[in-house]
């Protein structure tokens, strides 16, 4: 009888760690941002070739971007704190399909499709894994994580210190070689993010994810089109 309660107990365990995480297609808590942020811009990179992997990347059908409502709400306040300080948003990425990462995780692992160096200058392309640039499980797939910049109103540029997507330590936020305008730059994004309720990421500037997520384990694979 012990020996029975034993395993039972073990395939419990099992079945809960299983269950921890969920994939699910379903859409209904999410939508567009451009429905609540009306003048913020976009350039979603996954949609074409230019970014690290040199390729379109699987599950983006649409150059369109989706956040669940609670971290699109929150995503609204910081617009317009940005907004009243000369600025609006330029949203490179948001919610991600499960699909696109297990691309960027087949593209990690095959030998002779090295995309775009010039993303990961001074890394070789295993390092992208190894060393947590790019993770099997993504917080964008629960979908209250966003990449961004700000850019000034007329839609001009403004200088961060560095792009998108550079797997480098110049994209870590504290990075110390940068003048004091992108330095300055980096800060007012920093801030009015965390200000609505966002952390930030230690090796990337642009990427803040919801506080207080709502779906903290679920991991969302339905199509951005």
């Amino acid at each position: 009888m012990k020996k029975f309660w034993a395993v039972l107990l073990i395939l419990l365990n099992y079945s809960l760690s299983v269950g921890a995480e969920t994939i699910s297609y379903d859409k209904v808590d999410f939508a567009e941002i451009g429905t609540m942020v009306d003048d913020a811009a976009f350039d979603i990179r996954y949609y074409s070739p230019n970014n690290f992997t040199g390729n379109k990347i699987q599950g983006y059908k649409a150059p369109r971007a989706y956040m669940t409502k609670k971290a699109l709400a929150a995503l609204a306040i910081a617009a317009q704190d940005l907004r009243n300080q000369g600025y609006r948003i330029l949203v490179w990425d948001s919610y991600r399909p499960q699909k696109a990462v297990d691309n960027f995780v087949k593209w990690i692992n095959d030998p002779v499709d090295m995309g775009d160096k010039s993303f990961y200058p001074d890394l070789q392309k295993s390092d992208l894994l190894t060393g947590n640039y790019v993770m099997a499980k993504s917080g964008h797939s629960r979908g209250s994580t966003i990449d961004l910049t700000i850019i000034k109103k007329d839609g001009g540029f403004v200088d961060m210190g560095g792009t998108f997507d550079l797997f480098s330590e110049v994209s870590h936020p504290d990075y110390q070689k940068l003048t004091d305008e992108q330095k300055n730059n980096r800060k007012i994004l920093h801030d009015a993010m965390v200000k609505a309720g966002f952390v930030g990421l230690d090796s990337e500037w642009w990427h803040f994810t919801l506080k207080d997520e709502p779906y903290k384990d679920t991991y969302f694979d339905f199509d951005v089109e």
